[in-house]
């Protein structure tokens, strides 16, 4: 069972839960309009940040949801945010998801360390025998990130979700499996 009070950390990188308070953080670091393209809400408005987070810290009260918050250390802001969701205890099945970063921390391994600290919990603190993740099959860095750290495409679903806009998104869904894990681990030189 997730323990939804606790953080993650390496050398580098926080997470930690969502805080009501984070709300000025991310307002920061969320204004560029156009990095919400592949997002189900347009995070550089604050009134749909602003709701964004309320139905986090919903779901996290319910138990539905896990958010994170993403501090880097040497700098000690906020980054970004990452969730685990869909958690199904009873198929040992749950999905990283809900990630962004902001731009400043593009390109500086930051998503990685927060997928590494993600899956390591899941798969050796939880035993998941199932992590999965989606993304909008139009954002090919999402996807090219998926495959660089070992996920593997299973399918997608089409008009899946209703994205910023109006636009309707095929969705793309990958996974990594517990007997998949040591391997990853290994090829991602991740310890």
């Amino acid at each position: 069972m997730i323990d939804f009070t606790v953080s993650l950390e390496n050398e580098n990188i926080l997470l930690r839960p969502m805080l009501p308070g984070d709300l000025e953080d991310y307002y920061k670091v969320t204004t560029e309009h156009n990095m919400w393209t592949y997002f189900s809400s347009d995070l550089s408005n604050k009134q749909e940040l602003t709701a964004w987070i309320s139905v986090a810290l919903k779901q996290r009260k319910k138990k539905e949801r896990l958010p994170f918050s993403v501090v880097v250390k040497s700098d000690n802001q906020v980054a970004g945010s990452s969730s685990f969701g869909n958690i199904s205890n009873h198929d040992n099945r749950l999905e990283i998801g809900w990630t962004w970063l902001a731009k400043a921390y593009h390109g500086k391994g930051i998503n990685s360390q927060v997928k590494h600290l993600m899956l390591r919990y899941g798969f050796e603190t939880l035993r998941m025998e199932r992590i999965e993740f989606k993304t909008d099959i139009l954002n090919i860095p999402a996807r090219k990130a998926l495959t660089k750290i070992g996920c593997v495409e299973e399918g997608v679903l089409r008009s899946h979700t209703l994205m910023t806009h109006n636009r309707r998104r095929d969705t793309i869904y990958y996974s990594i499996l517990k007997s998949e894990w040591a391997q990853l681990k290994q090829k991602n030189k991740w310890t």
